[in-house]
């Protein structure tokens, strides 16, 4: 689990996010959602130790992490898997050779070991004939694959992405929401998904942080949002028709359910 108390961190006189305390739950698809300018990323920089907020602390089971010493730092680092929006997969390198890197990097496995654990995270995210390809041979969805295949090669117990669905078709985002679930739940992952795509929300948000103006303004499940009574955040999730129309479809059913 991951906690965050009272965080606040600005830029000059410009303060990005405000007092912020949340926690972030092991094993389940905790989501960070707000429109652009909420303070979405800075908040999710300080979680993984690229921003140091001015005020509060992040405990990582119980730890404050900006307390740690560079050895627990480091320590800590190599216990996080990262997949980055435009996944930032290495063009010159192949599949398998994307994947080594974090091995290379942090382990001092022999390389039967290395490309043991590669072939094992690449067949979980169903690639196990991509080794041999090049980033510029397969398709974006297949890029999303490669780097969660990355990320949790580590086998981390923090997993954070960014807009992971970004520039994907909506068939191709339901196959990666999925295999996130999947893999939190597998590996008992804290997961971290920051997102704009309110199907996401919807379908795998078992935890959700919305974000106003740099200040936490909601927090619930993707269960609490059908009932919620926040006009912020209704105007957020449901700006459009259909999504309306979802919620009161929703929660029709949940009356009839209950007669």
């Amino acid at each position: 689990m991951i906690e965050l108390k009272n965080i606040s961190k600005s830029f000059g006189e410009r303060t990005i996010i405000e007092d912020i305390s949340a926690s972030m739950i092991a094993g389940k698809c905790n989501l960070i959602i707000g429109t652009s300018g909420s303070g979405k990323t800075v908040l999710t920089k300080c979680m993984v130790g690229l921003f140091k907020p001015e005020i509060g602390q992040i405990l990582f089971n119980g730890k404050d992490m900006l307390l740690m010493d560079n050895n627990e730092r480091k320590e800590l680092r190599q216990q996080i898997g990262m997949l980055f929006q435009g996944t930032a997969l290495f063009d010159s390198m192949t599949v398998e050779e994307n994947v080594l890197f974090p091995l290379h990097m942090f382990t001092n496995w022999t390389l039967a070991e290395k490309k043991k654990r590669v072939d094992e995270v690449l067949a979980r995210v169903n690639l196990v004939d991509a080794h041999k390809k090049y980033p510029s041979e397969i398709s974006g969805g297949m890029k999303k694959r490669v780097g969660i295949a990355r990320a949790i090669v580590l086998n981390p117990k923090y997993l954070f992405c960014d807009e992971p669905n970004s520039g994907l078709d909506p068939q191709t985002s339901m196959v990666i929401d999925k295999l996130i679930q999947e893999i939190t739940a597998e590996f008992n992952i804290t997961t971290i998904v920051v997102t704009h795509d309110m199907n996401s929300v919807m379908e795998i948000g078992e935890h959700i942080i919305y974000l106003h103006q740099g200040k936490k303004q909601w927090e619930g499940t993707n269960q609490d949002i059908i009932y919620s009574k926040d006009d912020l955040l209704n105007k957020f999730i449901f700006a459009s028709s259909f999504l309306q129309d979802a919620k009161q479809m929703r929660m029709l059913e949940d009356e009839q359910a209950k007669k």
